[in-house]
């Protein structure tokens, strides 16, 4: 089976336009929730967000062209630029045949969505835009790429609620492994802070209502959390075959050591009891990486800041770490300061996993200022980074459907 490494990333988040950006923020525990100013929230149970802040998109695409895309296109071109320029991959027509674009996405273009659902009410069905359909669906992303660079391999979207950019990176890392793909650009990217986006998880009591105080709002594993923040932006990884990258002289960040899938088959929205299918998914990620689960040092949690969710999370990771969970093993949630992400947020995370590691920082789960008591005797990394040198470090990411999904990253 061929190893498969990391080597470019990229990133726009709420906490910065860019990976370093992003990552100097939140390894500091600055939160990049604040009120929303996407549109109007006067009569929103819910004002806050984790918005992307001073985007610019004409400095990736060409103005005229701008209009022919989503916003959550134009956050995936922007990260994904910056994946190719670090990871220097340059490779020829022949050998593009082989490279691919597989992103995640879990809802797609709600922006263009709602403007061009107003058009229809007020100005009629044929003062919509030509560009609307393929400017919202979200194989797009990916196909906005794909023709970008030239990439000729297998475009495909993987569209799994807040696990699509997780399972985007594992169904890139199993093409390599098989032989099917020789280098992937993977990823998600997600742009839901909209009308639409805020109230409809709104009604379902889903997001937090802490509008007076937006940077204390996302609270994981605290026993004041009262839901989750929307968030939005990109992540991205250049992922190549070990031998290829190393051949041409690439800059190797980690190896995709480990994926692991599984589905909850039990409810719509909540999670199994226990976290049962998250347990099984973060075993089998161990039994690829052919790793003990000793040898993780970080897990970047799921952990949205919400009630069963964050606790089930808990469970699992007891479960499937047994002694170690309380021995050594550090365990933060990074949406405390970027909010979630949905699709994106697997993506996102897998970066910020792929910094820690090379860091040796455990980014810190801010507003933790009274755990859960099912918390107990677990690092969570509370309201400071943490220094400490890994080996290999572990991604959760879990989805409406009770869809499952984990990466693992090691040092090579």
């Amino acid at each position: 089976m061929r190893r498969v490494v990391v080597t470019g990333i990229g990133a726009v988040s709420p906490c910065g336009p860019n990976a370093a950006a992003s990552w100097e923020a939140i390894a500091a525990g600055q939160s990049g929730v604040a009120p929303i100013t996407h549109f109007d929230t006067t009569e929103y149970s819910v004002r806050i967000a984790g918005e992307v802040k001073a985007f610019d998109p004409t400095a990736y695409i060409e103005k005229k062209r701008v209009r022919e895309s989503d916003t959550f296109i134009h956050y995936a071109i922007a990260a994904a630029d910056e994946a190719v320029k670090m990871s220097g991959f340059e490779p020829n027509d022949a050998q593009k045949e082989l490279v691919g674009t597989i992103i995640g996405v879990g809802l797609g273009g709600l922006p263009y969505i709602e403007a061009m659902a107003r058009t229809l009410v007020e100005k009629g069905p044929k003062k919509l835009s030509p560009y609307f359909i393929p400017a919202v669906i979200s194989n797009l992303a990916p196909g906005q790429l794909s023709m970008r660079y030239g990439y000729k391999g297998s475009s495909f979207t993987t569209t799994s609620a807040c696990a699509s950019g997780a399972h985007a990176i594992g169904e890139a890392t199993r093409a390599i492994r098989l032989g099917e793909l020789d280098a992937c650009l993977t990823g998600g990217a997600e742009a839901c802070v909209t009308g639409l986006g805020v109230a409809g998880f709104a009604q379902m009591r889903a997001l937090s209502t802490r509008n007076d105080e937006p940077e204390k709002a996302s609270r994981p594993w605290d026993v004041d959390r009262d839901g989750f923040v929307i968030g939005e932006g990109a992540g991205m990884l250049l992922l190549e075959e070990y031998e290829a990258a190393k051949r041409r002289g690439a800059p190797i960040l980690a190896e995709v050591a480990g994926y692991g899938t599984t589905a909850d088959a039990y409810h719509m929205t909540s999670p199994a009891p226990e976290g049962e299918g998250a347990q099984r998914s973060m075993r089998m990620a161990l039994r690829n990486a052919r790793l003990d689960a000793s040898a993780i040092g970080y897990v970047n949690a799921h952990a949205t800041s919400t009630g069963v969710g964050d606790i089930n999370e808990l469970l699992a990771m007891r479960a499937v770490f047994g002694a170690h969970a309380q021995a050594g093993l550090r365990v933060s949630s990074t949406k405390s300061m970027t909010g979630h992400l949905l699709g994106a947020a697997g993506a996102l995370e897998s970066v910020l996993s792929i910094l820690s590691l090379n860091s040796g920082i455990a980014p810190p789960t801010i507003n933790l200022d009274n755990p859960i008591p099912e918390a107990e005797g677990l690092n969570l990394v509370p309201l400071r980074a943490q220094e400490s040198r890994f080996t290999a470090v572990m991604n959760n990411s879990f989805g409406f459907g009770g869809t499952n999904a984990t990466v693992i990253f090691q040092k090579v």
